[in-house]
């Protein structure tokens, strides 16, 4: 395998790990009356910054912010961001 493309696949597996992990974590605040939640903006954010994948599994896997349009139909727009931006950062990278 290409070093760059190992790269990449690995950033993109820690950044959806970690989204993944606080999805879990807010879930879990959720349930806990007076716990401070983490932001739906951070939950954006992370989807953002290629943890899309991640943030979507979390709201599959623990029935989280299944409800909210916004997530439904943002999180998938963003994972088609995701991977179009990793296409064209290995792509130019590669040409390097």
């Amino acid at each position: 395998m290409d070093k760059k493309l190992f790269i990449v696949i690995v950033f993109f597996g820690v950044i959806n790990l970690l989204a993944f992990f606080i999805m879990l974590l807010d879930k879990n605040k959720s349930k806990k009356a007076g716990a401070e939640r983490i932001s739906e903006g951070l939950l954006f954010f992370m989807a953002t910054v290629f943890g899309s994948v991640g943030v979507y599994t979390g709201m599959i896997a623990f029935h989280h912010k299944t409800k909210k349009w916004y997530f439904i139909v943002g999180i998938p727009m963003l994972i088609i961001q995701n991977i179009a931006l990793l296409h064209l950062i290995y792509v130019n990278v590669t040409s390097w």
